[in-house]
């Protein structure tokens, strides 16, 4: 197959999914135009991927799944046999249904997934587990995995000598999680009005910004990252117990799994 063009399309509330494509996609041949569909405003793009381009999906891992506002904007992502890479970032726990379900995603969409990864990176709510990750031996194996997912690319002949890879999951899909963390705002608010403009799910009021509306709220939080106050946070006291807690059960070190 003659790939002319790599175009990468991520959902990443803080920065780390993005981050652990961008450790993919620099060891492929071709630069890759990126699209980020984090923010509220790209609810409504779509797109059409050629049969000549690499189409890279990558999204967080909540409780097993990808978000729903995710999922939400990769199903107007269509496809005309176009090669796909399917990345589940986790957070060291487990990505349990989320790779499978990305890939129902892309071939609903006329994409073929022709390697699928779920690597780890930093767990965006207990920071303490998986820290620092992606490092610098999960870039190496996200560089090696690039490389192998290229020659797999150009070893075949058309879209339909691929073979798809197998990943786990069940379906129908495990039921999405409430998870109870809930960003609020402190005193050291500035009214700036950022975290609503960055919101994924338009959970903060643009004239309230001190506000959370926990009904939208997905525990992204994306609106801790982007405060340039640093006044938006979780309750330090639960927070440290429950991380306490997560760490003795998943803070033992995992390795990124591949699927060619």
């Amino acid at each position: 197959m003659k790939i002319t063009k790599i175009t990468c399309v991520f959902f990443s509330a803080t920065g780390l999914t993005e981050k652990t494509a961008d450790a993919f996609l620099s060891a492929l041949p071709l630069p890759a135009e990126k699209i980020d569909i984090t923010p509220f405003s790209a609810r409504g793009f779509a797109r059409t991927f050629g049969p000549d381009e690499l189409a890279v999906w990558a999204a967080p891992v909540y409780g097993g799944r990808i978000p729903a506002a995710a999922k939400e904007r990769f199903l107007q992502l269509k496809g005309t046999q176009t090669p796909a890479v399917l990345l589940a970032v986790f957070g060291n726990r487990d990505y349990d249904d989320a790779l499978l379900e990305m890939c129902d995603l892309a071939l609903a969409g006329g994409l073929v997934p022709a390697a699928c990864a779920a690597p780890v990176a930093e767990h965006s709510i207990m920071h303490s587990v998986a820290a620092g990750r992606p490092d610098a031996a999960d870039r190496e194996k996200l560089a090696a995995f690039a490389q192998a997912v290229w020659r797999k690319l150009e070893n075949a002949a058309d879209i339909s000598s691929l073979s798809l890879p197998f990943v786990k999951g069940r379906r129908p899909y495990m039921a999405y999680p409430n998870i109870p963390f809930k960003p609020a705002a402190s005193a050291a608010c500035i009214q700036c009005g950022k975290c609503a403009r960055e919101c994924p799910v338009n959970a903060i009021p643009a004239d309230a910004p001190e506000q959370t509306d926990k009904t939208r709220c997905i525990s992204c939080m994306r609106c801790i990252s982007v405060c340039p106050a640093g006044a938006r946070g979780l309750n330090k006291i639960a927070l440290a117990l429950a991380e306490k807690v997560f760490a003795f059960k998943h803070g033992a070190r995992k390795e990124p799994e591949f699927f060619i």
